[in-house]
């Protein structure tokens, strides 16, 4: 970039960019797909350009990837405070309020009610006061401040390919044996 004071990483733009350029490809092949009756049609011979271009994309971009994963710097005071300024822990307050007794779609529109008032105060959903919860539902207390706690909002998600640190040491072990079996 001429841009000197430009922290924008540059590889991850690039490799979004490709994105949109994969995306068509797969269109492509899914139109050509459709309505096809159940044997070989020439229709087919349509398929190996977007295959190819697909490979080659991926092939280009991984190493470059890779790359910059290995190198980068995390932040992770400013990626948590990034997290909670998204409210991606609004669907622990309707979780919460459900879990309390209010039925979940009561609690899904109290829950943007709140997000709103948030984003107005251009405030964190934990930034916001008990009494302020309160204002909107007699069934909060005090633990309402530990079910949005990002780091336990991310623990709690514990299925299969979810992001608790459980789940995700699971997904890479998994990764680790295949790429070992491969590698033998």
């Amino acid at each position: 970039s001429i841009m000197p004071q430009k922290k924008n990483p540059d590889m991850a733009e690039l490799i979004r960019g490709k994105v949109g350029r994969t995306y068509g490809n797969l269109i492509s092949l899914l139109v050509s797909l459709k309505a096809l009756p159940l044997a070989y049609n020439k229709d087919m011979q349509e398929d190996k350009e977007a295959v190819f271009d697909s490979v080659d994309t991926l092939f280009l971009v991984l190493p470059v990837f890779t790359s910059m994963i290995e190198t980068m710097k995390v932040d992770k005071e400013n990626m948590l405070k990034s997290a909670e300024l998204g409210y991606i822990n609004a669907t622990d307050i309707a979780d919460y309020l459900t879990k309390k007794g209010m039925p979940f779609r009561d609690a899904y529109k109290l829950t943007g009610e709140i997000v709103e008032k948030a984003s107005k105060d251009k405030k964190s959903l934990s930034e916001l006061s008990l009494k302020q919860y309160q204002e909107f539902s007699p069934l909060f207390l005090d633990d309402i401040y530990d079910a949005i706690n990002i780091k336990n909002c991310v623990n709690r998600r514990i299925s299969f390919g979810g992001t608790s640190i459980l789940s995700v040491k699971k997904q890479i072990e998994i990764l680790e044996k295949r790429n070992n079996k491969k590698q033998a």
